[in-house]
């Protein structure tokens, strides 16, 4: 928790938030993953893994899990948790550069990827490049997978998603929207 409030307090654009978010949010994340069927599994944005634990709870031991995480601090925390597991990757870069990241891995397409990023403290065009990025690398049928604190930004995620379902958890400080993206 204190790391989570220094780096916040370092880079509040980039972290979102002041507390890591509650393992009912994190269950609220994956509960629409497929983790039967899904191969790729990509998350951006994962600060210090509580989405990341759920995910690998669950994921089956042949499942990639692709963790890109921007801030050094919090990127090097989840090498070292993970550095074992050959089938968890962690980048430390930029979620706008997704594309790039996943030829290098020779993944063509990806099942689903879950975000934790803070999309309303992000400059608009580096928003727009993460969408439009990884609408165009979902499998058919795939989901995007994000929360948000308020829904100002539905709009905007509107224009690279057609189907958008929303759902309330009340048990995160504060309260957070979760949004299961995909296209028809």
């Amino acid at each position: 928790m204190l790391k989570f409030l220094k780096e916040y307090i370092k880079h509040p654009r980039n972290t979102g938030a002041i507390a890591a978010s509650t393992s009912q949010l994190a269950k609220g994340m994956v509960n629409g993953i497929d983790f039967g069927k899904a191969n790729c599994i990509v998350e951006i944005g994962p600060g210090t893994g509580a989405f990341t634990k759920e995910i690998v709870k669950r994921k089956q031991p042949g499942t990639l899990l692709l963790l890109i995480e921007i801030n050094e601090v919090f990127s090097a925390v989840l090498q070292e948790r993970y550095k074992h597991d050959p089938s968890i990757q962690v980048i430390n870069g930029s979620a706008e550069h997704i594309e790039s990241y996943l030829k290098s891995s020779n993944i063509g397409e990806i099942d689903y990827c879950v975000s934790g990023l803070p999309f309303a403290s992000l400059p608009a065009k580096v928003s727009a490049n993460i969408l439009k990025n990884v609408m165009e690398l979902l499998k058919p049928g795939g989901q995007f997978i994000t929360f948000q604190y308020s829904l100002v930004k539905l709009t905007f995620i509107k224009e690279y998603f057609s189907q958008i379902d929303v759902e309330k958890v009340w048990f995160n400080l504060p309260p957070a929207y979760v949004l299961s993206c995909g296209n028809k």
